[in-house]
């Protein structure tokens, strides 16, 4: 019998209010599931959910208009990327690092980026965002809620790298640093995390030319 996504909010309703044993569990089934899962966007309340592979296969219709989005695995490396440090500079965001997605309840891009209080929200300066979108036209590649385009401007470059990640990644990065912030850079440690993380994505994204 094929479950529908109604029957999976019932099921939500039904675990809120039983008693689960101990334990990481499904946040929309309550089905135990591995330390290593996948996640959904609960795109109104713009929240990350946990969940087991049944419960995420059905929000992978990108196409559909529901509540929950279900995060891709996608990593993609763009070669040659069209952010020099001026037009970083023109989005006012005060470090090298920022990740950037179209909010589709706000029907809009939204900028964040990390320090010692996690993920921070900047405002994004609507015309310096519309250069480099014609700058680089693969910073709309990214879907909406679900993925996100990562910059990175390493110090005393002029040049930003530019990669499309799943959302949960660039969440799970800010968070990782947040732990290890130090100073007002971050600190040794925050820059060796953010170093690893970079190698990963590279050693696993496609590359994409312009």
């Amino acid at each position: 019998m094929t479950t529908s996504a109604y029957d999976v909010l019932a099921r939500i309703r039904a675990a809120r209010v039983a008693p689960q044993p101990a334990g990481e569990r499904c946040e929309m089934c309550a089905e135990p599931i591995a330390e290593e899962h996948r996640h959904v966007v609960n795109v109104e309340d713009r929240q990350l959910m946990c969940v087991c592979p049944g419960c995420y296969l059905l929000f992978t219709d990108t196409h559909a208009r529901l509540r929950y989005r279900a995060v891709p695995d996608r990593y993609l490396v763009f070669e040659d990327f069209g952010v020099d440090r001026s037009r970083w500079e023109a989005l006012q965001i005060p470090v090298g690092l920022a990740f950037f997605f179209r909010n589709s309840a706000l029907d809009r891009t939204v900028a964040f980026y990390p320090g010692p209080a996690g993920a921070t929200e900047s405002e994004l300066d609507l015309g310096a965002w519309q250069e480099v979108r014609t700058a680089d036209p693969r910073v709309d590649l990214p879907a909406s809620d679900t993925e996100a385009l990562l910059v990175h401007l390493p110090a005393g470059s002029d040049s930003a790298r530019g990669y499309l990640v799943p959302i949960d990644a660039c969440y799970e990065l800010v968070g990782r640093m947040r732990t290890l912030w130090r100073g007002f850079d971050g600190g040794a440690e925050a820059r060796d995390q953010l170093r690893r993380f970079f190698a990963a994505v590279e050693a696993r994204g496609k590359v994409v030319t312009r």
